[in-house]
């Protein structure tokens, strides 16, 4: 199994647009940051979670190739803003959309025309698919196992695939949770910044989930530029846990 790290930035980016702390005007690589977004390909399917604003330039320098399904964590703009660029994988044929029904609810308001029956030519060939919380699904052969996350007060899923877990946005996680989560190997985990927040674990917060999880790697995503500079933050870190970045590949 492999997963690359398309995005590994929070709402706005990194550099937020008209910032000029030392985070947003650094020179290296791993302090610029696009919307959280991941490629998982597990040999059988290639699945994406999350599709943001930032999808077309995220794709642009990653092998172009069937998605053989999306997985939606929320409805917030940053993880569904990019779903109308699923056209271009359209010509693989139909893109699954998997969201649980109050996600959904809110895809078909705000993208009616991409999921009309009778559709116009050139929009994305896209079936939004209902999941329920701890109900597995497949994708191909895939199993995907969808968590309840809280981010702050607004329940969102994350998601298990096989010895992967992928959890953003989250702040607190009931306890049903862990426990579909024990035997994770990889963890792909939000951690926003240094300081608490209401509605998002803070590096802190991220730690600890870690370390209750009991991953034997942790790959931390979803930052913003209060985090920190990444060459700084990561040299504070245990040893099984890193800071993700845009572009990351991880193998496994």
């Amino acid at each position: 199994m492999k997963i690359k790290i398309l995005g590994s930035g929070t709402s706005i980016g990194v550099p937020e647009i008209g910032c000029t702390c030392p985070v947003c005007t650094s020179g290296d690589p791993h302090d610029k940051r696009l919307r959280a977004s991941s490629l998982i390909y597990t040999g059988d399917a290639t699945i994406l979670i999350d599709c943001g604003p930032d999808f077309r330039q995220q794709m642009l320098s990653t092998p172009f190739g069937k998605i053989d399904g999306v997985l939606i964590s929320h409805e917030h703009y940053d993880h569904v803003g990019g779903l109308d660029d699923l056209r271009s994988f359209s010509r693989f044929g139909e893109v699954s959309v998997f969201a649980e029904s109050y996600t959904a609810e809110r895809l078909l308001t705000r993208l009616p025309y991409c999921f009309a029956e009778d559709k116009y030519p050139g929009v994305p060939n896209i079936l939004l698919q209902g999941i329920e919380v701890g109900k597995s699904f497949h994708i191909n052969a895939t199993e995907v196992i969808p968590l309840r996350v809280m981010h702050g007060k607004l329940p969102i899923l994350g998601y298990r695939i096989g010895k992967l877990a992928y959890i953003t946005d989250m702040l607190t996680m009931p306890e049903e949770s862990y426990e579909q989560l024990a035997g994770v190997e990889l963890l792909i985990l939000n951690a926003l910044r240094i300081k608490p927040h209401i509605t998002h674990q803070n590096l802190e917060e991220a730690l600890e989930t870690s370390r209750r999880i009991g991953a034997y790697e942790t790959w931390l995503i979803h930052i913003s530029h209060q985090m920190g500079l990444h060459a700084e933050i990561a040299k504070r870190l245990p040893p099984d846990i890193h800071l993700a970045y845009d572009g990351l590949i991880i193998e496994f």
